[in-house]
């Protein structure tokens, strides 16, 4: 027993080795090149930061600059709010689509891997080159408005959703699920990495774990709930974490653009940093709260 147990625990440190060499370079890049320049950015949000001929002067101000970013510039709390509702709609819809996108690509069906191509192609497409030349594209452009303005007579969604607006039921929710429908192209570009790592959980489940499930008579909805979910619950966790600080980094994202025009339009040093400060700290919160609660319901094996 003492010798299991000894195996074990260096089998454990191995595992935990190879996972802090994966991660070296990342360590040290961030020690290297990241960890003095956040600190000076941490100090410019406490600070009037005047630019001189090659210097820089930085007046220790206080908590002035976060006053300002949350009372006095009428736009920063707006964009805050909204940039974090739609955090939460779009990441639970991409872990949902996701999710549900890993569920057909694990099965055995002709042509497999060129689906499985085609769904990892969003995350080649959303690389900078690509999306640049996809957002710049003016073909691509005119298409999409050809396509718009051909089915602008026939909007099922909107017809949809104007019969259950008027019947009154659950109108919130129903808005929910129609944002998310409208932007289901979106939300198919971000979900590709997140397709990725489900479809990895999913081949680490034993077919044996639902062949006893079969013999037992259960249905395949059944083993949805009793072993698909449980056996990558820890899955989840991770593709949520991912989302989320996906999400907030996007370039098209309101507050993201706020900062940069502070920065790069108005040159206030002090106020973009007091407002990207502020934002980080915001999402590290609402990933660490979430994931607090997720991780109640994950359920970890041997």
């Amino acid at each position: 027993m003492k010798k299991q147990k000894n195996k074990l625990a260096g089998l454990q440190k191995r595992k935990a080795i190879a996972g802090y060499l994966f991660i070296l370079p990342f360590i040290l890049g961030f020690l290297l090149f990241m960890l003095k320049p956040m600190f000076q950015s941490l100090y410019m949000s406490f600070s009037n930061v005047k630019l001189g001929a090659g210097s820089v002067e930085m007046e220790w101000i206080g908590l002035k600059n976060y006053y300002d970013a949350f009372r006095t510039d009428p736009d920063y709390m707006r964009m805050l709010g909204e940039t974090l509702g739609q955090m939460v709609l779009y990441s639970f819809g991409i872990i949902v689509f996701s999710f549900f996108v890993a569920l057909i690509l694990n099965q055995e069906f002709r042509g497999r891997a060129l689906v499985r191509a085609v769904f990892f192609l969003p995350v080649i497409i959303s690389s900078g080159v690509i999306l640049g030349l996809e957002e710049n594209n003016s073909l691509m452009a005119t298409i999409a408005t050809t396509v718009d303005a051909s089915v602008s007579n026939i909007d099922i969604t909107a017809s949809l959703q104007d019969v259950l607006r008027t019947a009154g039921v659950g109108v919130r929710a129903y808005e929910w699920v129609f944002e998310i429908i409208a932007n289901i192209y979106d939300i198919a570009i971000a979900s590709g990495i997140q397709i990725i790592i489900f479809l990895s959980g999913l081949q680490t489940i034993s077919s044996s774990m639902y062949e006893a499930a079969d013999i037992e008579g259960c249905t395949k909805w059944e083993s949805l709930w009793k072993i698909t979910f449980p056996m990558i619950s820890s899955i989840f966790l991770v593709n949520w974490i991912y989302t989320v600080v996906d999400y907030s980094m996007r370039s098209d994202n309101d507050v993201m653009d706020k900062i940069q025009t502070v920065l790069t339009v108005q040159l206030n040093y002090g106020l973009s940093s007091a407002m990207a400060w502020a934002y980080f700290v915001i999402v590290t919160a609402f990933i660490g709260i979430t994931s607090f609660f997720i991780s109640k319901g994950v359920y970890y094996y041997d």
